[in-house]
């Protein structure tokens, strides 16, 4: 993939941390020392107490986006950002995450690399869902994964599922979680679904604590699209474990992988199964 010419980055930091301010000057200070331009969110900017830029505004005129944070803040900023085709990368305050990869005391060897355009561009699938809300369909879309689950912790939820139109299966416990490649070591992990390659077009469908011993996790190619709907029950619907919308009895949601993709941009040398293995604690 062509990678282009990063002259100007907008920073996004982690929501309610004004404790950032500190490693944002330092961010800041970075980037110019390589002549590259920063101009911070206008949410982060006020709070830390500088001047910012609303956030489509920034994604006009910048070459990339940088978070500050942890793997929830890029996700959430993957999502915002998607229709404007604009390149993200995260710097992680705290542990090293599986997609914000990059150590603040790390950072000033990757921005020299960055400006000599030696880094790696990925691109990575995300959901697109459509749903019904107030008469008007709404498009979402999810980086991580879309969880259709029960509203009360009381009652199992009926899911029905079609592939492609055609009749696939009745899922009937607490849920199910449809994830991307990316998403497939978040909540589809801890609920027993498989570890996907990240740049593999497919997604998961993985069943939460299933009332059937065989409802088990099913990985689909991705040019397939699904149809989920709940003809007993209400649902609720959840995006990357950040945004709801709920789900009247008998309205469907309708699930597949976007034609565009997310691009994230990593260190030359970054490995997936280095992260994989640091992570999950795997050979220890």
């Amino acid at each position: 993939m062509e990678r282009k010419t990063i002259k100007k980055i907008g920073v996004i930091l982690r929501p309610s941390t004004p404790e950032l301010k500190k490693n944002y000057f330092k961010l800041e200070k970075i980037f110019k020392k390589h002549q590259i331009d920063v101009v911070i969110e206008s949410i982060s900017a006020g709070m830390i107490g500088v001047m910012g830029m609303e956030f489509e505004h920034l994604c006009q005129s910048a070459d990339a986006l940088v978070t500050l944070g942890g793997d929830g803040t890029l996700i959430s900023t993957v999502r915002r950002s998607f229709k404007y085709d604009i390149p993200v990368f995260g710097v992680y305050a705290g542990s090293l995450g599986f997609l914000a990869d990059i150590n603040l005391d790390e950072l000033d060897e990757f921005v020299s690399n960055l400006v000599q355009g030696n880094y790696r561009m990925d691109e990575r699938s995300i959901l697109e869902a459509q749903i019904i809300q107030n008469g008007k369909e709404v498009t979402l879309y999810a980086f991580n994964d879309i969880v259709v689950t029960r509203p009360s912790v009381s009652n199992m939820i009926h899911v029905e599922t079609l592939v492609d139109s055609k009749s696939f299966n009745t899922y009937y416990g607490d849920g199910v979680i449809v994830s991307t490649p990316t998403g497939s070591t978040a909540y589809n992990l801890s609920a027993g679904g498989p570890v996907l390659f990240p740049l593999t077009d497919v997604f998961a469908l993985t069943p939460i604590c299933p009332h059937s011993l065989t409802q088990t996790p099913v990985v689909l190619p991705g040019k397939f699209s699904i149809e989920m709907k709940t003809p007993q029950d209400k649902a609720l619907v959840i995006i990357d474990g950040q945004d709801k919308h709920e789900l009247e009895i008998g309205q469907s949601i309708h699930i597949k992988l976007a034609k565009k993709r997310v691009k994230l941009i990593h260190r030359e040398e970054f490995n997936y199964f280095d992260v994989l293995k640091e992570k999950l604690h795997w050979g220890d």
